[in-house]
C-alpha cells in the first residue's frame, strides 16, 4: 500500500514575542528545518492539536488535495530485506516516503539570544517556537530562535517515538537476525537528524545533524562540539555525529563510492573526527553540500539508510519486477548437478524460510546446488564443505533473493550472490555495494550486504553464481 503524505494542520498564528534582554535580528542563514509526525491523517491532527501549531492556514496558499502528491524520496534502512524482521508498524519501518505536506512545515533561523543564566535560557526555549540551544559554558548560553519557513518541509528521523520523529529507527542487527535481539545500550540519537525540503521544483532535499524534540528544541550541552564560524553563526556537532556518502556518479550501474562526511546542526560539511564522539572537528569542506543525491547513505551510528529520489525510483526496478525474475529463473528449471532435483526461489513472502527446494551454493566457487549433509571438511567451521563439482572447499549456504527493490543500481537478472550470507541480485548491484565500505561502531568501516548488513568477505565480496539447466 503507498503511503500517503501526513499533514501539519495549523491553528494558531506565529508570533515573534519581545524577550527582556540582548536580541539582535540575525540573517544570512541558508539551513532551515521544521518538526511533524507521518502517518494517518487522523493521527496528524491528534499529534498537531497535542504540541501545538505554528502558523494560520490563512498565511499561505495549501497544497491542492486535488492533485497526485509530489514524493520528494525516500529512505530505506540498510540491513532489511524488503521490511523488519516482525513486520513494518507505523513509523517504525525499513523504508519511508516523504510526501510533500498540504501545509509547510519548515522552520527557518531569525534571531540569536544572548544569555547568562539557566533561568533565561529555559524562558526562551520554552516559549513555543522551535529553537537550538548552544551551551558555551555555565553562565553563558547562545539561543537561536527559528520562524516559520513556507517554503519547505521538515521531516526528522531518530530512535525516540515521541511525535516529532517522523521516522524511529533502532540499532540495525546484521545478518537478518529478529529486532529484538540483544543490543547493550544504542548509539543512535533519540533524536538523530532532519531533512528539509524545498516545497518547489526540484524539490531539492537537504540533511542536518539533530531533530527538535517535543519541546521544539535542540540542546547542545557543554561537552559537545560547538563553535562560532566566522560569519557570527553558532554550529555544533551531535555526539555520535551524522555522518553523509554522496556516490560519484549518482545512483547507477556505473557509480563509485564517494567519501564520508560528518554533517553539522546547520548543514556545513567536515571531515570526519579522529573519533566517531570526538570533540575537536573536522575541517570544513567548502566545496561541498549538504544536498542529498538519489544513492546517498546517511549514517546514524547504528543504523545506515539510503536515500532515494523520486525520480530515482522512478527508473529503478520495482518489486513486481523483482518477483517477475524470480519467476523467469524458477521457470527455467534449474536443477541440482548431484541430485538432479529441480531449484525453485521461495516467493517474497516466504524469504524467512528455508524451503525444500530453495537452491544452496558454494561460496568459494559459485556452483549452486539442492541441499544435502555430505561434504564437511571442516570439524570446526559447521558450514565448510567441498564441491562435489569442483573440489572446492568454502562456505554452504542457501541462497536468498534481494527483495528491496531500493537496493538495486539496475534492473538487471539475479545472478551474483553477496559471501558469505547467499543474497542474490544482479551483478552490477553486487558489485556496487561490495565496493561501498559502510561504518562499523565508532570508527571502523566495512562493506556489508545492503539485504542484511552482514560483513562481506572473501577477494570479491560477491561471487557468481553457476546454475545448471534441466537434463531433459
Amino acid at each position: 500500500m503507498t503511503e500517503q503524505p501526513r499533514d501539519w494542520p495549523p491553528s494558531a498564528p506565529f508570533a515573534a514575542v519581545p524577550f527582556p534582554g540582548a536580541l539582535t535580528p540575525f540573517s544570512g542563514w541558508e539551513c532551515s528545518g521544521g518538526a511533524d509526525s507521518a502517518g494517518i491523517a487522523a493521527e496528524a491532527a491528534a499529534a498537531a492539536a497535542e504540541r501545538g501549531s505554528m502558523f494560520s492556514p490563512g498565511q499561505e496558499e495549501p497544497s491542492a488535495p486535488n492533485k497526485e502528491p509530489v514524493k520528494y524520496g525516500e529512505l530505506v534502512v540498510l540491513g532489511y530485506n524488503g521490511a523488519l524482521p516482525n513486520g513494518d508498524r507505523g513509523r517504525r519501518k525499513s523504508r519511508f516516503a516523504l510526501y510533500k505536506r498540504t501545509y509547510a512545515s519548515g522552520v527557518k533561523p531569525s534571531t540569536i539570544h544572548m544569555v547568562s543564566t539557566p533561568q533565561a535560557s529555559k524562558a526562551i526555549s520554552s516559549r513555543g517556537h522551535h529553537s537550538i540551544s548552544y551551551t558555551l559554558s555555565r553562565s553563558q548560553t547562545v539561543v537561536v530562535e527559528y520562524t516559520h519557513d513556507k517554503d519547505t518541509d521538515m521531516f526528522q528521523v531518530g530512535r525516540s517515538t515521541e511525535s516529532p520523529i517522523d521516522f524511529v529507527v533502532t540499532d540495525t542487527v546484521s545478518g537478518g537476525q529478529n529486532e529484538d535481539a540483544q543490543i547493550t545500550q544504542s548509539t543512535i540519537s533519540r533524536f538523530a537528524c532532519r531533512i528539509v525540503c524545498d516545497r518547489n521544483e526540484p524539490y531539492t532535499a537537504r540533511i542536518f545533524a539533530a531533530g527538535f524534540d517535543s519541546s521544539k528544541n535542540i540542546f547542545l550541552g557543554e561537552k559537545a562540539a560547538k563553535w562560532k564560524n566566522p560569519d557570527g553563526h553558532m554550529d555544533g556537532l551531535t555526539t555520535n555525529g551524522v555522518l553523509v556518502m554522496h556516490p560519484q556518479g549518482g545512483f547507477t550501474e556505473e557509480s563509485q563510492p564517494g567519501v564520508w562526511r560528518e554533517i553539522s546542526v546547520c548543514g556545513d560539511v567536515y571531515t570526519l573526527r579522529e573519533t566517531r564522539s570526538a570533540q575537536q572537528r573536522g575541517k570544513l569542506v567548502e566545496s561541498e553540500t549538504n544536498v542529498l543525491q538519489d544513492g546517498s547513505l546517511i549514517d546514524l551510528c547504528g543504523a545506515t539508510l539510503l536515500w532515494r529520489t523520486a525520480d530515482g525510483l522512478f527508473h529503478a526496478p520495482t518489486q513486481k519486477h523483482i518477483e517477475a525474475l524470480r519467476q523467469e529463473i524458477n521457470a527455467a528449471r534449474p536443477q541440482c548437478p548431484v541430485g538432479l532435483n529441480t531449484l525453485a526461489f521461495p516467493s517474497i513472502n516466504r524469504k524467512e524460510v528455508v524451503e525444500e527446494k530453495q537452491p544452496w551454493a558454494y561460496l568459494s566457487c559459485g556452483h549452486v546446488h539442492g541441499y544435502h549433509s555430505w561434504g564437511h571438511r571442516s570439524d570446526t567451521e559447521a558450514n565448510e564443505r567441498e564441491c562435489p563439482m569442483c573440489r572446492t572447499v568454502g562456505p554452504y549456504v542457501p541462497l536468498w533473493l534481494g527483495c528491496e527493490a531500493g537496493f538495486y543500481v539496475d534492473a538487471g537478472p539475479p545472478t551474483h550472490a553477496f559471501t558469505p550470507c547467499g543474497h542474490v541480485c544482479s551483478e552490477k548491484s553486487a558489485k556496487y555495494w561490495s565496493q561501498i565500505p559502510l561504518p562499523h561502531g565508532t570508527h571502523a568501516f566495512h562493506a556489508a550486504c545492503p539485504f542484511c548488513a552482514t560483513q562481506l568477505v572473501g577477494e570479491q565480496n560477491c561471487i557468481k553464481l553457476i546454475f545448471q539447466g534441466p537434463v531433459d
